[in-house]
C-alpha cells in the first residue's frame, strides 16, 4: 500500500468516525427505561467534555492560546456600553519576555509557584479564617488557579465555576510544565482594560518589546494585577506604588531563585 493510499484510508476512517459515535449512542440508549437513558446521556456528556478539555489542553501544551472567554466577554462588555472593543494581545516565548516578569508576578501573587502542585493549602487556610471575620474578602487562587481560570472559564464567581477551577487547575499542573503555565498565564492576562499579555502591556504602556522592561516596570505591571480595571499601570495611584516597592524587596529577598529564565 502506497503512503498516499494509507493517508487517504486514514483520513476516511477519521471522517467516518463522528457516525460511528453517534451509532454507538443511540444503540446503547435504545430499548432501554427512562431513566437508564437519563444516566447514559450523563455518563456521555461528562466523557465528551473530559476528552475535549484534555484534548484542548493538550494542544495549549504546545500551541499559542489564540483567545480566551474572558477576552470575548470583555469587548461584548466594551460594545454594550457604546465602546469602541478593544483587544490588545501578542503572543510571544519566555525567551521573548523579560527576566524580571515571572518573579514580580510570583512575588506578587503566589510565591510558592514552584513548589505546589496548583493549590497552596496553607493560603486557602489563611484566606477562609480571615473571610469569616472580614467583610474584606481574601482570594488565594495560584497562578495556576488564575490561569486555568483565563484559558477556560469565565470571570463571575459560582460553585459551578469554583468547581471547574480546580478542575482545570490540576490538569494544567498534570499535562503542561511549570515554565509552560507561566507563558501561558504570562500570555492571557489581563493588564488593562483590553490589554492583554506582556507584549502587549509593554508595548501599550511602555512603547518596548516585553524582552526589555525593566525590574521597575515588571513590578508595576505585576502591582496592578489584583484588579487591573481598578488599577492603573500609566497612572499609578498609591497602591501601586506602595505595592510595587513590596514587590520589588521581595525580589531582592528571594534574589536568583525565583527567575526562571533557566526553568523548564
Amino acid at each position: 500500500m502506497s503512503q498516499f493510499q494509507s493517508i487517504h484510508r486514514f483520513l476516511q476512517r477519521t471522517a467516518a468516525f463522528p457516525n460511528w459515535l453517534w451509532g454507538v449512542f443511540r444503540a446503547q440508549l435504545a430499548g432501554r427505561a427512562r431513566w437508564k437513558q437519563i444516566l447514559i446521556i450523563g455518563i456521555w456528556t461528562v466523557g465528551a467534555f473530559m476528552s475535549t478539555s484534555i484534548l484542548v489542553t493538550l494542544i495549549y501544551g504546545v500551541l499559542p492560546v489564540p483567545l480566551t472567554p474572558l477576552m470575548v466577554i470583555r469587548s461584548v462588555e466594551q460594545w454594550a456600553d457604546g465602546k469602541k472593543a478593544v483587544m490588545k494581545k501578542d503572543w510571544v516565548s519566555m525567551d521573548e519576555i523579560s527576566i524580571h516578569l515571572a518573579p514580580a508576578v510570583m512575588c506578587a501573587e503566589d510565591q510558592l509557584f514552584m513548589e505546589h502542585w496548583g493549590f497552596d493549602l496553607e493560603a486557602i487556610e489563611k484566606a477562609i479564617k480571615h473571610n469569616k471575620r472580614s467583610k474584606r474578602t481574601h482570594g488565594a487562587s495560584t497562578i495556576s488557579q488564575q490561569t486555568a481560570k483565563n484559558v477556560f472559564l469565565w470571570p463571575h464567581r459560582s460553585w459551578l465555576r469554583k468547581g471547574l477551577e480546580i478542575y482545570f487547575t490540576g490538569l494544567i499542573e498534570l499535562i503542561w510544565t511549570k515554565r509552560r503555565i507561566m507563558t501561558v498565564y504570562l500570555n492571557v492576562v489581563e493588564f488593562g482594560p483590553g490589554i492583554y499579555g506582556a507584549e502587549a502591556a509593554a508595548q501599550h504602556f511602555y512603547r518596548k518589546p516585553a524582552s526589555k522592561l525593566t525590574k521597575y516596570e515588571a513590578a508595576t505591571l505585576a502591582a496592578v494585577l489584583p484588579n487591573p480595571r481598578k488599577y492603573s499601570v500609566a497612572r499609578p495611584g498609591q497602591y501601586v506604588k506602595r505595592r510595587k516597592e513590596w514587590i520589588l524587596r521581595q525580589m531582592r529577598m528571594h534574589g536568583s531563585g525565583i527567575y526562571m529564565d533557566k526553568a523548564k
